[in-house]
């Protein structure tokens, strides 16, 4: 599969598996390379544990799929930052459930979209 950008600019997400990731990640992304092999190493690499690849598939299958889409990243960061300076927990909260649900959504790309 080839990870060229689209029309819109914003690369295609790449097959769902670990290797893929960090090559989709190291070539439109690089910024979040770093973070992604920490990750990996001290969370499989280092442990020989393959029981926590789903749930860092998960993460970081959420962080290349707002990270290719600058816009995208933008509004979910300022939501949070919001937040983070909201006057009241309830403004608090009603950014914060925004940004998850832009998180949730950007998760849910499939291979090649």
């Amino acid at each position: 599969m080839t990870t060229a950008p689209r029309p819109s600019g914003i690369p295609p997400m790449p097959e769902r598996n670990p290797k893929a990731l960090r090559a989709a990640i190291a070539e439109h992304t690089p910024a979040l390379l770093p973070d992604f092999d920490a990750h990996w190493k001290w969370a499989i690499a280092d442990t020989y544990d393959l029981a926590p690849v789903p749930a860092f598939m998960a993460q970081w299958w959420t962080e290349f799929a707002l990270a290719r889409d600058p816009r995208l990243a933008r509004t979910v960061h300022d939501l949070e930052a919001r937040a983070a300076d909201a006057a009241t927990a309830t403004e608090a909260k009603q950014l914060l459930t925004q940004a998850a649900h832009l998180r949730r959504e950007a998760g849910k790309a499939e291979p090649g979209r």
